[in-house]
Formats: C-alpha cells, structure tokens, sequence
C-alpha cells in the first residue's frame, strides 16, 4: 500500500547534495533545467516553454509536500519525488508500506553521480526515517542514464510494462524495486529488516 508521506521541514544532506522541500523562490531554478531539451522527455515530460508551466509545476510539488529539491552549489537543479506506485498492477505488495521514486537533473550535471548520491540518501531517509518496506522505482527502456542511477542504488528487475507520456507516446519500461531487507543486506546489517 502507497504510505502516506510529507516532507515538511525535511532536510536531508549528502557529501555534494542537498535535498530540501520547494519554495516558491526556486522558480527560476526549475525553468532554467525544465526548459532544456532532453531533460523532461527521459522521464515522460516535454520541456517547459515558459515559466508560467514551471510555476504550475512548482505550486504542486509544494503543495504535495512529496518532491525533494536537490539543491547543489545553492541552486535548485533537480527533484527527488516519492511517488504512489501503481497497487493494482503489485498487488503482493498490499500489506507493506512502500512508495516510488521519481527523479530529474539538469543537464549540466549529468554524469558527476549526483543523482545516485541523492537518491541513496532519500532511500536511507525512506526505510530509516518513514519505515517504509519496500520502494519502486522505473525507467523507459532507452534511458541508460537513469537504470544506472536505480543500479547503483540497489534496485533489481521486478517487472517489464509500457507506459504512456504526458505527450501522447508509448514507451517500454522497466519497474524495479529495492526492499527494506535488501537495502539492509547491502549495508550489513541483514536480519533488522521485518519485511
């Protein structure tokens, strides 16, 4: 089952990182990457043409106290959003408590591992922190960049689907996921799971 979430005040740090909630001053910020090309369609999205659509954005990603902004060298330049997954399609998951994650970066900071970074550190936030048992996580085929960010992190294969972008296309995917025992299992401390 989809855990109920809130970031509120939540502030969670990294060597490189860090992941805060949206404010309504980092407008610029979300345009100034979700305006890129090739940045919203790897995750389903077309740039935003104008700040108008960033603020749209922004206002809910505040609103939904779910979506991290991960923040580097004091700019906001990607999110880290903690999703409902899909329970009808996972039914076996019914009586766990878990969620999906969703992230984006700039361009310009692709391929320095800030994201895994990030997400490692909102993993270690969910299952710590929030207790949650198990988290998704999913990946267009084609997206090389963002299976390696969910491979770095522990994630393995759970399922091959199709999905269809706000944009009216239909793309192969892959979901994976990463349990509380198996997170616990890759930092040693195997057994305090009560998955």
């Amino acid at each position: 089952m989809n855990a109920a979430i809130d970031i509120s005040g939540t502030v969670l740090r990294t060597e490189r990182t860090l992941l805060r909630p949206w404010r309504d001053s980092d407008l610029e910020d979300l345009f100034a990457y979700a305006s890129v090309d090739g940045v919203g369609q790897a995750a389903g999205w077309r740039p935003h043409p104008d700040r108008e659509e960033s603020r749209r954005i922004l206002t809910r990603f505040i609103a939904r106290k779910r979506t991290f902004a991960l923040e580097v060298g004091g700019r906001a330049v990607g999110s880290v959003g903690i999703e409902e997954y899909d329970e009808k399609r996972f039914p076996a998951f019914d009586g766990k408590r878990c969620r999906q994650l969703g992230f984006v970066l700039a361009k310009e900071c692709w391929g320095r591992g800030l994201m895994p970074e990030a997400v490692c550190e909102v993993l270690r936030y969910l299952f710590e922190d929030v207790g949650l048992d198990a988290v998704f996580c999913a990946h267009f085929l084609s997206n090389k960049r963002s299976a390696r960010v969910q491979e770095k992190c522990g994630f393995r294969h759970l399922a091959f689907g199709r999905y269809e972008t706000a944009f009216g296309t239909v793309e192969e995917d892959e979901t994976t996921l990463l349990t509380r025992e198996d997170w616990l299992r890759s930092r040693g401390e195997a057994g305090g799971g009560n998955t």
